[in-house]
């Protein structure tokens, strides 16, 4: 089981009374439910979906010359722009509240962000996004995809059950995308609107026309709200939540909504995907009148103000510590503008993570830009979209890298993107080493002996389907050599994994019960 709560659950443990030594019930369950607390760990995913144009949001300062030069029917006014404190870049005027993020220590801006030989298809670069795949590989799995096969081994067999009852992963607004896609298919839920999501909730009763088409409409929607099977668990969720600060009435802003109040009503689900679309700005980019206003002004302002109301609202749901938002999008822009002042498909582009626990700054150097640029120049990346996901994967979620590299099936040098990434790197490195499990085949009794790093440590026992069976043990665990014996006699004859975890890493090892 990860992060999920167990209390109801405990009297199904194996071998509890046999661990506990000095602990109490009372004290043990309590250890379990703070546990499961501080390790549910979530990031939400913005996709800007078209295309952004970075060298209007983050704007290199040393640069302004060129850029006058080369997109002078778009440039930004100097004396409009954000400058972001001790840094050469600003931000476009309509993201003042990330920069008040900036300043606040709660922001991360990476700077060139792309892939080698980049395609400029939105259909085929975003594939490439959302799998991790080389310009010239085709996956059929999503990077988050793979992260969650990982973690929920098995699924969608046996899911949801008692020990993981919640959504794996969720997105909102459209079909299933390719980034949960895993490698036995989709592993996310989708809330198709909000309209539905407050209707499944608040049981507001839909109008259908009084017809024969509203009859098959009515439906369809009745069957595809029976069959939803995380349904009544989201709904729970939800309620629970009374009262959340304003958001702005567009789409992200309703979308991130939803996203907090699940959140907050304790879902322990670690994944989410929200989308803003427009960002193929091919023509009208600005206003001829005021380069600060147009099509791009209005998706900025649309994504600073969504991710502000989601931010204080985290804050006042007290979740804030336990989520990071990141934005990521196909491809950047062309650095020379087009004609019809808008601008065509590009390569690099900055990207934005945010959250209470991000290493703030600017990460990167600021791209250079040639004063006679022509129009097929594209920025160079200077890092590859997959060293982030690796980072975050790592620094966030807590894998150790061996892992991180099979789910993104190459090895990428990660980089600085979540606080006391030192802390962290020690803490994943390994959770325990030399383990052992005596006698193995298992009959009724066995030793588990390990070597441990970790003050707190979880062992618990999973079937291959990747269902939790039980708790062996949950508490403080001293440096060093230790044995644990366990009585297996409950367990049915079968395969199963010991299952290590903490905050920070699992270790797994696989036993056969007779």
């Amino acid at each position: 089981m990860k992060r999920r709560t167990f209390l109801k659950h405990t009297g199904h443990a194996i071998g509890i009374p046999a661990l506990l030594g000095s602990f109490s019930f009372s004290s043990y369950a309590q250890s379990l439910a703070k546990a499961a607390t501080e390790n549910n760990k979530v990031l939400v995913l913005i996709y800007l979906q078209g295309g952004n144009d970075g060298l209007n949001t983050v704007i290199p300062l040393d640069q302004l010359s060129a850029l006058n030069q080369t997109r002078s029917n778009i440039v930004l006014p100097d004396n409009k722009l954000l400058p972001l404190t001790n840094t050469d870049v600003a931000l476009h005027p309509s993201l003042s509240g990330l920069r008040s993020l900036f300043e606040e220590d709660r922001l991360r801006v990476i700077q060139s962000v792309g892939y080698p030989e980049q395609n400029f298809s939105h259909f085929r670069s975003i594939d490439i996004w959302m799998t991790g795949a080389n310009a010239e590989e085709y996956y059929t799995s999503g990077w988050t995809g793979r992260y969650l096969d990982y973690e929920y081994p098995g699924y969608p067999e046996g899911f949801p059950n008692e020990q993981c009852p919640d959504p794996i992963s969720i997105e909102i607004r459209g079909g299933s995308s390719l980034l949960f896609q895993g490698l036995s298919g989709s592993m996310s839920l989708m809330i198709n609107n909000p309209t539905s999501f407050y209707s499944l909730i608040d049981k507001v009763q839909v109008d259908f026309p009084n017809t024969n088409t509203g009859d098959k409409l009515e439906y369809i929607y009745r069957v595809a709200e029976q069959s939803q099977v995380y349904g009544e668990v989201v709904k729970k969720a939800a309620q629970k939540v009374q009262q959340q600060t304003e958001y702005p009435e567009t789409n992200l802003g309703k979308d991130l909504k939803i996203v907090s109040q699940l959140i907050a009503g304790g879902l322990t689900t670690p994944l989410y995907l929200v989308k803003i679309n427009g960002f193929d700005t091919h023509s009208s980019q600005v206003l001829d009148s005021d380069h600060t206003q147009g099509k791009h002004a209005t998706l900025l302002s649309e994504l600073n103000d969504a991710i502000m109301a989601f931010m204080k609202d985290l804050e006042y749901q007290g979740t804030d510590d336990k989520v990071i938002g990141m934005t990521f999008s196909e491809f950047g822009r062309r650095v020379v503008s087009n004609a019809s002042q808008g601008t065509d498909h590009g390569a690099a582009a900055p990207m934005f993570i945010f959250g209470n626990e991000v290493a703030p700054g600017v990460l990167g150097n600021n791209p250079e830009i040639p004063s006679d640029a022509t129009s097929k120049f594209n920025l160079p990346w200077q890092y590859d979209f997959r060293q982030i996901y690796s980072s975050i994967l790592e620094q966030w979620f807590g894998l150790n890298s061996s892992t991180t590299n099979s789910i993104m099936l190459n090895d990428f040098t990660t980089v600085p993107i979540i606080k006391s990434t030192s802390t962290l790197s020690e803490g994943r490195k390994t959770l325990a080493k030399n383990i052992t499990v005596y006698p193995n085949p298992v009959r009724e009794t066995t030793n588990i002996s390990f070597t441990s790093y970790e003050k707190y440590i979880q062992i618990d026992v999973v079937s291959i389907s990747g269902k939790k069976i039980g708790r062996i043990y949950a508490g403080n665990s001293p440096a060093g050599k230790q044995t644990l014996t366990w009585n297996a006699r409950r367990l049915a004859p079968g395969n199963y994994f010991v299952v290590f975890t903490n905050g920070h890493s699992r270790e797994t090892v696989q036993i056969i019960k007779q």
